[in-house]
């Protein structure tokens, strides 16, 4: 842009600050982030604050971005603080998760994102008392989750699938390829996050709770039904869990296969085993 003679503004930094993050180029984007304020005048908005904690949540600088937001004095900002919150639950930092979702809470209606976040990063680390108290608190504010779903296109015709879900025509073909299919995927190197789930059941049953989830499914019927070499593409209304997102990863690297994967946070591109969010998201 500055060789072209075009001044970059508020929007360009915000692309800027989200590749560095993205990138794991934590000294670059906080760089980036004093050239805006300093030799540009931009004054910062909520958007670049909360690609400046996702810069530092990536890195697993959680303390700080604590000294970050009291730095900028930007506490009352509640985006920043479900930044902060993933980054919690990425680096199952328990703690403050607890901290970060008290402020949060402090600023708008927990929301059953917020809710969920922190009740998975509680029962990664097998906390079972707080993952029921957050239930209970969830019921008791009326916050409901609302069922993970996801859909595929083929041949001109849109498939539904929810977790568990057995009312498909081909229901018995397909979670029998799924099974089959996981089973593959464990031998070379997968092994199914029971961690998130938010029940406190022995090990077997997690790996049933969450081995059906849409998203699976929807892949599995993909699988049984496109050539070996197109892509697969694939939305879902909530955001992808962490076993799906391994899952994904393997399936790709097992059958050589392309996915494209469209979450309520982002795009997910599988190929080779990887994942174009850098396993961030």
């Amino acid at each position: 842009m500055l060789t072209e003679g075009i001044r970059p503004n508020e929007i360009s930094f915000v692309g800027l600050l989200t590749a560095c993050s993205h990138a794991g180029l934590l000294n670059e984007g906080m760089y980036y982030f004093m050239v805006m304020k300093e030799e540009y005048g931009i004054k910062p908005q909520v958007e670049h604050f909360t690609c400046m904690v996702d810069l530092f949540g990536r890195a697993g600088r959680l303390d700080e971005i604590k000294d970050f937001i009291s730095k900028n004095k930007i506490s009352h900002l509640a985006a920043v603080w479900k930044s902060f919150l993933s980054s919690c639950r990425i680096h199952k930092n328990i703690e403050m998760a607890r901290w970060v979702s008290t402020k949060l809470f402090e600023l708008e209606p927990p929301t059953a994102g917020s809710y969920i976040l922190l009740s998975n990063t509680c029962a990664s680390g097998d906390k079972w008392d707080d993952v029921a108290q957050v239930r209970g608190l969830m019921k008791e504010m009326g916050v409901k989750k609302h069922p993970g779903q996801s859909w595929i296109q083929l041949k001109n015709q849109v498939h539904s699938f929810v977790m568990g879900d057995r009312s498909h025509p081909e229901e018995a073909a397909i979670y029998s390829y799924l099974d089959e299919l996981i089973r593959r995927l464990k031998e070379i190197g997968y092994s199914t996050e029971a961690g998130i789930v938010m029940q406190d059941v022995e090990e077997e049953q997690k790996e049933l709770l969450i081995g059906f989830h849409s998203e699976k499914l929807a892949i599995a019927y993909a699988l049984m039904n496109t050539s070996t070499k197109s892509p697969i593409r694939i939305m879902k209304n909530l955001r992808v869990c962490t076993d799906c997102h391994s899952f994904m990863k393997y399936t790709s690297l097992l059958l050589n296969r392309e996915l494209v994967v469209r979450d309520l946070r982002r795009f997910h591109h599988f190929k080779h085993g990887d994942c174009s969010c850098g396993d961030y998201w």
